[in-house]
């Protein structure tokens, strides 16, 4: 695991005796200047003319702009060694970005504006953060807030993200509900942009949990097999079994755990393959998502007895699997309505609407 990747030092890069400056006057604001002239110029190409911002657009870049020479002077009191960046988030931000490029190629291919897929990823991403995030704290409020005192520690607890706390299926829920106001607001058929998007998910979601791995959340059970991963002492699976009553506090190290992060993100890269291939041979739309939806609840469903970081909840089954319970079935009576709708209809040869 390795939750700081690596940290942006505020004097800059060593060069020979001096320094490269990345903040103040240095390569992030020329950088940054360059970004605005490019869109002035890409802006200049679509238009045959001159664009020039809004309001709104100038103060955002003269704010970020600000905030960049100003970094060397307030940022060291906040993080003296220099910003770090978090494996967990860093692999989030690469899920994420990955993702939005494979789905608007494939909007494009389908008649659909790429915009629409920036704005839809924008429209989905708070909510399933903050759906991810309240999941976690429902689960491990009494984790997450022992010890703190006072309104400010709380609530900066509540949305501390700097050693993970996100639970893919709160995630899922509540960019579920904001998918759907979506699709409504902009008269989209919710099936076909699905079809459209579930590569991406699963594809999101595979780089995501190499960031779990990274930050050691979501460990596995005791392994016996060569490929158990050990984590060391202070470490987020370590803590956890020394909680527990399973592991020494004066140990070490943990003993070797199944990466079930790696099961999972294996499960989401393999899904995404497969829904990408299947698309070819997609009989109405939603048949995509359907498929992707039965594969995912199922292997979450048997994770679940490999991972070592929830308990049980009803008849010896974590919360996570009773979701994949329900996802399931909805799976199976999405595929009867599915294949009603479809007979007697050729095969769509990967159409999307």
């Amino acid at each position: 695991m390795r939750q700081v990747l690596f940290r942006i030092p505020w004097d800059g890069i060593p060069w020979g005796a001096g320094h490269v400056p990345l903040f103040g006057f240095g390569l992030f604001l020329v950088l940054w200047i360059l970004a605005a002239i490019w869109g002035l110029m890409a802006a200049y190409r679509a238009e045959g003319k001159w664009v020039w911002p809004d309001l709104t657009a100038m103060v955002m870049w003269v704010a970020v702009a600000g905030g960049i020479v100003q970094a060397p002077h307030f940022g060291r009191q906040i993080a003296p060694l220099g910003i770090p960046i978090f494996g967990y988030g860093m692999m989030l931000l690469l899920g994420l970005l990955s993702a939005i490029v494979l789905a608007e190629f494939r909007a494009r291919k389908a008649g659909y504006s790429p915009e629409m897929i920036w704005d839809l990823a924008t429209t989905i991403f708070i909510p399933g953060i903050i759906g991810a995030r309240v999941y976690y704290l429902v689960q491990h409020g009494n984790q997450v807030f022992a010890g703190k005192q006072g309104l400010p520690a709380i609530l900066f607890a509540a949305v501390n993200l700097s050693e993970g706390g996100l639970v893919l299926y709160g995630g899922i829920i509540a960019g579920a509900l904001a998918y759907f106001w979506f699709c409504h607001h902009r008269k989209l058929p919710p099936l076909g942009i699905a079809d459209i998007i579930t590569p991406s998910v699963c594809l999101g979601v595979g780089f995501g949990r190499i960031g779990c791995l990274l930050n050691g959340c979501c460990f596995g059970d005791r392994c016996d097999l060569p490929w158990g991963i050990v984590f060391p002492h202070d470490s987020v699976p370590f803590l956890a079994l020394v909680q527990r009553g399973f592991l020494a506090p004066d140990a070490l190290a943990s003993p070797p755990l199944h990466p079930t992060q790696i099961y999972s993100s294996i499960d989401g890269f393999l899904t995404a393959g497969l829904t990408l291939w299947y698309t070819r041979y997609r009989r109405v739309p939603g048949d995509v998502f359907g498929l992707a939806l039965l594969i995912s609840s199922a292997t979450r469903f048997l994770i679940e007895f490999l991972r070592g970081d929830e308990g049980a909840f009803w008849l010896n089954l974590t919360t996570a699997q009773l979701i994949s319970l329900g996802l399931f079935a909805i799976g199976i009576v999405l595929q009867v309505y599915l294949g009603r709708k479809a007979e007697g209809l050729p095969l769509q040869a990967g159409a999307t609407r």
